[in-house]
């Protein structure tokens, strides 16, 4: 779980916290209230954000979806979560929140590369908070330090399917964008860094 910006117990309004994340040189989230600072990452964790992003861009790059990356702020409108996602895909017009061009509120797919000290919350709380959102679609997290990759898709009933990859020689497909990805792109190199 992420760690309050402070440790006392303090409440910010949506306004206040833009005010500080403005002028912040780090990222933060925002829910209900609070602010949490947002944790980096290893070389492996950045290669595989890396990667997965380059095979979406490809992949995407004749359509009218684009690919973004940690630096775009998203909000969940239904739940007022305010997060920065590894990787947050857009197919269509991208709708961003009211009075804002640095968060949008209409992605279809989210990836996040998970670690030691966001993982429990990346597969608990926060997949549950991104599940409010209209527009999701699927939902992707990685390990990046082995071949572990966890793709929930949304069915038309609503309920989430979870599919498991932990192989190199298959391929995660992603029917709301008609693209597959094969797994070994996702840890290209990832080996040379050992």
């Amino acid at each position: 779980m992420l760690k309050p910006l402070s440790s006392y117990s303090q409440y910010y309004t949506g306004e206040e916290y833009f005010t500080l994340e403005e002028k912040s040189l780090e990222k933060h989230e925002y829910f209900a209230g609070e602010i949490f600072a947002m944790s980096g990452g290893t070389a492996k964790h950045s290669l595989v954000i890396s990667n997965t992003s380059v095979v979406l861009s490809m992949g995407l790059r004749n359509k009218l979806c684009a690919v973004f990356s940690s630096d775009l702020r998203i909000l969940v409108a239904e739940n007022g979560l305010y997060t920065y996602p590894d990787i947050s895909v857009v197919c269509g017009k991208v709708q961003f929140a009211a009075g804002r061009k640095d968060t949008i509120t209409n992605p279809s797919v989210i990836v996040e590369v998970l670690s030691p000290s966001t993982r429990d919350y990346d597969r608990g709380k926060k997949f549950e908070l991104y599940r409010d959102g209209a527009t999701l679609q699927d939902y992707i997290l990685i390990e990046p330090e082995r071949v572990y990759v966890e793709h929930y898709k949304k069915l038309e009933s609503g309920r989430w399917l979870l599919t498991i990859f932990n192989r190199l020689d298959t391929t995660l497909r992603l029917e709301s964008l008609d693209l597959e990805i094969p797994i070994t792109e996702i840890y290209h190199k990832v080996d040379w860094l050992e």
